[in-house]
């Protein structure tokens, strides 16, 4: 990683703390070491309470563009403006652009990175054969090579100019390009250029990609129809930031986008039949509308439910029809990190209003859709009803919606996120009827991936954190309120991969990584970057913190970094600072290690005061005795009594022989009588109450066998069958985060009968057993099955088997 020069000697500071801190002896592990050695010291960017320094800065981007779309071609011909602002307080001799079309350039990095059978960017392609069996190679890769070999991909960048017209040295690396300027750029200066662009683009279903088109060859016109999602389309600037200098991070694919903020004038040219979607709003509707769907559109801002701006039969017209020209769709965005749209002759497309809060910069959002005939009713049900409440749900943890739009478009694409626009998958399945259907799990898809691409408006788009060095920042936390928003949408509906105990296969498996993690080296993406921290969030939420704090806090860090760029030590402190709790256990622990929660109770003791008045505990103790099985060994038998030979010989007999050693002597009161003498005033009340009280007093051990530190929940079941919940906070492992034994105080006739730990499932346990003392029989089902006719003999053919006689075959 690069370090802007103003920030080394800050940066390096913490390492060098860090080496202060040793344990040379013993196996002591301190889970509550502060992470003032591992965050990057604060300054005047990013200040200790995770908020931005009173010179906070960060760089600008503005764009104008110009692009056609050749739909026989499938290419894209563009021209843009930028106009790049310097607010850092260095002189920049250059500029550094992203060429993300340049991944699939046969010789990326990414592709001559990607590993065969192994977790590439698709994941494991092959499965390796055994003996003489072949190796296997999928369909699906056979189909990229072959697209990959067919088609040259990638940027063909035709000129990079001054605004004077003199072309700028520029340099191709990979995914990135230098543009070095005539002279350095000052800080507070601005500087122009053009650039001149084109590129084929990729079918998504054949090469898979963010974005791309995908073809609809059964469509009725001739030659089919193509969905065209357009993404990472134009060359963007590279960050420059406060804490890395130039973000000159190679595009791989996992690892996402970090990008500027910027005003952007775009101008679209495509067939005169295609309908467009796109970031910002649309300029000309008089242009490219008809006066009837004008009206629909202006309706819609006020209406109660989604209403088609362009409708089924519309749509279906189009589909089957041949464009005539082109015509120019013109986009205005304000304040936003990227641009992305959308093409095709197949959308309908419908909308609806959502009403903010009085003050809100935009007080009413158009929610809306675009989708082909193939999204069906499940589009037309569910998908602007999504926009809408996600952004009813989200704006209530975080900010009102910054945007005039906020748009959900089916395509090729199953889920990616752009400023106020989203691209979405999950579709209605054709039946041989002609009719369409949708399963629940469809169902739930679709529902499930709107909200989670339009919370991304939120996180990252408004909140803008490095997608490509820590995708949990914004995964982790749109999957946190996904979840919420999806439980307030239908709890009974079957989402997942959120809750603490929906991750216990992964925290206990060995391909477990710290969140931490950078991203192109994740391996298990969904787990890791999605998962785990939405885990670690809810138990923030419900366990450690409380909800009212917790949103309190989260709401803060929204509201803190709203179009800024915040880093992980501005999430951790921010939450800190806000909830008023040292949470550095909990970062460490759930973002910085693979430990897991397992947590046993080994053993309660239950126990008394003594008096230590020999007339009551001699007696008792007598009685206990008397409880205990008769002994059972040599010369003892219990079913013949042996004759016992002091009862026969009574002259041996003495004074120990008639009094057991429970029997109260003198001495034993005297003894007694000088231990009250010898308690100080306040000594002997403490006592005497505690005697008189007689109290429950219960020890119970406990083993971190998972290595996590978290709070100890325990449900109490007492005699008299009622139950109690009681939280330890984590700090009780300070001293030792291996085992520790806790004393619980009950009065006199409460009783506890039994423990069990985390009784709600609350800190994802990953071994619930060993939480239940006094153990519990393990409930499990058995499975009866059938064996196959060869193999199902019974033990009566096993036994003839064994006597020599011929088994009897095929027996049902």
């Amino acid at each position: 990683m690069r370090l802007a020069p103003f920030a080394l000697a800050l940066v390096l500071a913490a390492p060098a703390h860090a080496q202060s801190v040793q344990q040379t002896k013993g196996d002591f592990q301190d889970k509550f070491r502060q992470l003032d050695e591992v965050l990057p010291t604060p300054n005047t960017y990013r200040n200790a309470s995770g908020a931005p320094g009173h010179q906070y800065w960060q760089q600008k981007a503005d764009y104008r563009i110009t692009a056609t779309l050749d739909e026989a071609k499938r290419r894209i011909t563009a021209r843009a403006t930028v106009r790049y602002t310097n607010n850092s307080p260095d002189s920049l001799p250059w500029l550094w652009m992203q060429l993300d079309q340049n991944i699939f350039r046969t010789d990326s990095m990414a592709e001559l990175t990607d590993v065969f059978g192994g977790a590439g960017r698709r994941g494991p392609k092959v499965t390796l054969g055994a003996g003489n069996e072949p190796t296997k190679l999928s369909m699906d890769e056979l189909r990229r090579q072959q697209a990959m070999a067919d088609n040259r991909y990638g940027y063909d960048i035709s000129a990079v100019r001054a605004v004077n017209g003199a072309a700028l040295p520029h340099t191709i690396v990979g995914t990135l390009m230098r543009i070095d300027l005539n002279e350095p750029l000052a800080p507070g200066a601005s500087t122009e250029f053009t650039i001149e662009w084109a590129f084929n683009i990729v079918e998504e279903d054949a090469v898979v990609a963010r974005s791309g088109y995908e073809h609809f060859p059964d469509d009725p016109r001739k030659g089919g129809n193509d969905i065209f999602l357009l993404a990472q389309w134009f060359p963007r600037m590279v960050v420059y930031s406060d804490y890395e200098g130039w973000h000159n991070k190679e595009f791989l694919g996992r690892g996402e986008f970090t990008l500027e903020f910027g005003d952007y004038e775009v101008e679209m040219t495509v067939p005169d039949d295609h309908v467009v979607a796109s970031t910002g709003t649309l300029q000309n509707p008089d242009e490219v509308l008809t006066p009837v769907q004008r009206q629909r559109l202006e309706a819609a801002k006020n209406a109660d439910a989604p209403m088609f701006i362009v409708t089924p039969a519309e749509a279906a017209a189009a589909e089957a029809g041949s464009p005539r020209g082109t015509k120019t769709w013109r986009f205005s965005a304000t304040n936003v990190r990227d641009f992305a749209w959308a093409s095709s002759r197949k959308f309908m497309w419908d909308a609806q209003g959502v009403k903010q809060q009085p003050g809100a910069e935009h007080e009413t959002v158009l929610a809306m859709s675009f989708w082909p005939k193939e999204g069906g009713e499940l589009w037309r049900k569910y998908s602007t009803a999504a926009v809408a409440h996600t952004l009813k749900v989200y704006s209530r943890f975080s900010f009102p919606y910054p945007y005039p739009t906020a748009q959900s478009i089916n395509g090729p694409v199953g889920g990616m996120e752009y400023p106020m626009i989203t691209f979405n998958g999950p579709r209605t399945i054709l039946n041989k009827d002609g009719s369409r259907t949708y399963s629940l799990a469809t169902k739930t898809g679709l529902v499930g991936v709107v909200i989670h691409e339009i919370g991304h408006i939120y996180f990252p788009m408004t909140v803008n954190s490095d997608e490509r060095q820590w995708t949990w920042m914004d995964e982790g936390l749109n999957s946190f309120l996904d979840s919420v928003a999806g439980y307030e949408w239908d709890p009974k509906m079957p989402w997942t991969r959120s809750l603490p105990r929906d991750l216990i296969p992964y925290m206990v498996s060995s391909n477990q990584q710290p969140i931490m993690t950078h991203s192109d080296s994740i391996n298990d993406l969904g787990a890791n970057a999605y998962g785990k921290p939405s885990a670690a969030l809810h138990l923030l939420r419900d366990t450690i913190i409380g909800r009212e704090r917790f949103d309190f806090a989260l709401r803060e860090y929204a509201r803190r970094w709203r179009f800024k760029r915040p880093t992980p030590a501005d999430f951790f402190r921010t939450i800190e600072e806000a909830t008023g709790t040292d949470l550095d256990w909990f970062w460490r622990g759930w973002f910085y290690t693979t430990d897991h929660v397992d947590i046993a109770l080994d053993s309660i003791y239950r126990l008394k005061i003594d008096s230590r008045n020999p007339d009551i505990d001699l007696p008792r103790r007598r009685r206990e005795k008397g409880e205990e099985p008769e002994p059972v060994g040599i010369g003892l038998d219990r079913e013949q009594r042996l004759p016992i030979w002091v009862l026969e010989n009574p002259g041996v007999t003495d004074f120990y022989d008639k009094n057991d050693e429970f029997t109260v002597t003198p001495k034993d009161r005297k003894g007694y009588n000088d231990f009250l003498e010898g308690l100080v005033p306040w000594e002997r009340q403490a006592f005497e109450r505690a005697v008189k009280e007689d109290a429950n007093y219960y020890v119970l051990n406990f083993t971190n066998k998972g290595g996590l530190v978290m709070p100890i929940i325990l449900g109490l079941t007492f005699a008299d069958g009622k139950t109690e919940k009681m939280m330890i906070p984590a700090e009780i492992w300070r001293r030792n985060a291996k085992e520790l034994a806790k004393l619980l105080v009950f009065p006199k006739g409460k009783e506890l009968t039994q423990v069990v730990i985390d009784p709600d499932w609350e800190t994802g346990d990953a071994d619930i057993e060993n939480n239940h003392y006094p153990r519990r029989i393990v409930p499990s089902r058995i499975e009866a099955f059938k064996d196959e006719a060869s193999k199902s003999r019974t033990s009566r053919d096993l036994m003839g088997e064994a006597a020599g006689a011929e088994p009897v075959k095929n027996r049902k």
